[in-house]
């Protein structure tokens, strides 16, 4: 996903047209979007709403569909209620260990399609990373900034280099897992879309693959930045064309750089990726 859009989960108007937006996925929220006594209500009315969207293996160009799920006793209740074959996973809340992502794979025996993406929100969810990768079903990870900042005392300036070692974590936990590349978190000005652009192209070279939004303004923005454009495609294309014409080993790519199997494997993946979101 390049793009995840959250919605209030008790938002049946927002939810009404939440697959029409232009995002790669959808992140129905049950937590922080919804007031603590309306989260059961909430959960009910994501429920039904799935219940009417056609399975997630009949929707191959679809986009995925993602429900953030509380923390907790309150956590494993929303995974009963809400699985469903519409559903690609599970958005895991204050993740802080494995046993907590453990304690709702336990809930999804009969629905083996749903994956977990672990929020991480804490200074001990960061530095469990690495074990949180490799619980069970995790396809990705997330990092909630907010409420890192209000748990460790970071206070980012404009161009957020105080976060930089939560994100780069965030990054290396995920590649040595062999998961997915990270959802970047949000950012909360939906009105500066320069600055948006900004922020997601420092993430983007940092090694995130997709950001996640709060206001469908962002959706176009942050698809573009991690949509490889046709000047870096046909670079990386010409990239494998020498190599092919020089044969095995390293070699240069013309201008003095040279070209090697890692330089090679980013050419691929940028040309995969390229392909993925047409």
């Amino acid at each position: 996903m390049r793009t995840a859009l959250y919605v209030p989960a008790d938002r049946p108007d927002m939810l009404a047209k939440a697959l029409g937006r232009g995002a790669d996925g959808v992140i129905v929220d049950l937590e922080d979007a919804v007031a603590p006594e309306a989260r059961e209500h909430a959960r009910d009315v994501c429920a039904a709403w799935l219940r009417g969207i056609a399975p997630a293996a009949d929707r191959p160009d679809g986009p995925e569909i993602w429900v953030r799920i509380n923390p907790g006793a309150r956590g494993r209740a929303d995974a009963r209620a809400v699985a469903s074959p519409a559903l690609t996973g599970l958005v895991v809340a204050k993740t802080e260990r494995v046993g907590d992502l453990v304690a709702v794979a336990a809930e999804l025996e009969g629905a083996p399609w749903i994956s977990l993406c672990p929020l991480l929100e804490s200074a001990a969810a960061l530095l469990s990373a690495p074990l949180i990768a490799r619980g069970p079903r995790v396809a990705r990870l997330q990092l909630g900034e907010a409420d890192l900042c209000a748990d460790t005392g970071i206070s980012p300036g404009p161009d957020g280099r105080e976060l930089l070692w939560p994100r780069a974590q965030l990054v290396l936990a995920s590649a040595a897992a062999g998961l997915a590349a990270p959802l970047a978190p949000v950012a909360t000005d939906f009105r500066d879309l320069d600055a948006l652009r900004r922020s997601t192209e420092a993430l983007r070279r940092l090694g995130f693959g997709g950001r996640s939004c709060i206001h469908p303004a962002q959706i176009p923005v942050v698809n573009d930045v991690f949509t490889p454009g046709p000047a870096e495609v046909e670079r990386a294309r010409a990239l494998l064309r020498r190599s092919e014409e020089k044969g095995a080993g390293a070699t240069s790519d013309g201008s003095g750089h040279m070209i090697d199997e890692a330089v090679l494997r980013g050419a691929r993946r940028t040309i995969a990726a390229a392909a993925r979101r047409g």
